[in-house]
């Protein structure tokens, strides 16, 4: 007679692919708001990045003003 470590018609589901899931789903839901902060904190860096490169058409020049804009921004958040 074999013995089974889950009994016939039951699942795993109480403890096994459940848990599994809904960690998967707080993992997915947490960098999903890391990213939507992200993105809101660093508007402001797009924004100027885009007006320095409209105006002087160098991507070096935005590039510069992208990083001195989000640093002061996460600055601020400190």
């Amino acid at each position: 007679m074999k013995r089974y470590l889950v009994e016939k018609g039951q699942s795993l589901s109480l403890f096994g692919y459940d848990v599994l899931g809904l960690i998967g789903l707080v993992v997915l839901g947490l960098i999903i708001v890391f990213i939507i902060r992200l993105v809101l904190i660093l508007i402001p860096a797009i924004i100027v990045a885009v007006v320095v490169w409209f105006f002087t058409g160098s991507m070096w020049w935005a590039g510069i003003a992208f990083l001195v804009i989000a640093a002061l921004s996460v600055l601020k958040k400190l």
